[in-house]
């Protein structure tokens, strides 16, 4: 199962081994999920899944897992890093980073 949540490159991308319980269309498949990821759809796509996790180490504890109720995701900025100035048809933009 891709992630859930936490973004960015060293992000854990599967969590754990689920079990397939039917096929749905040619490139989906529905899985057993636990009660702790409700909130989440059961069907997945073939390019969301991995056959096997062979180390343990790398699967993704259940409890670190928070599923918001609403699935919204909000990001707020922290502070501005660098500020520019862009010209457009001879208009300067202020661009924001």
């Amino acid at each position: 199962v891709v992630r859930f949540g936490k973004k960015g490159k060293l992000a854990p991308r599967f969590v754990r081994p689920f079990e397939i319980i039917e096929k749905v269309g040619r490139v989906a498949y529905r899985l057993d999920l636990p009660e702790e990821l409700n909130g989440v759809h059961d069907t997945f796509h073939v390019s969301n899944l991995k056959k096997c996790l062979v180390d343990p180490t790398l699967q993704v504890p259940l409890d670190e897992i928070r599923v918001n109720a609403n699935l919204n995701f909000l990001e707020e900025p922290m502070e501005i890093l660098e500020r520019e100035f862009k010209k457009l048809n001879g208009v300067e933009l202020p661009s924001l980073k």
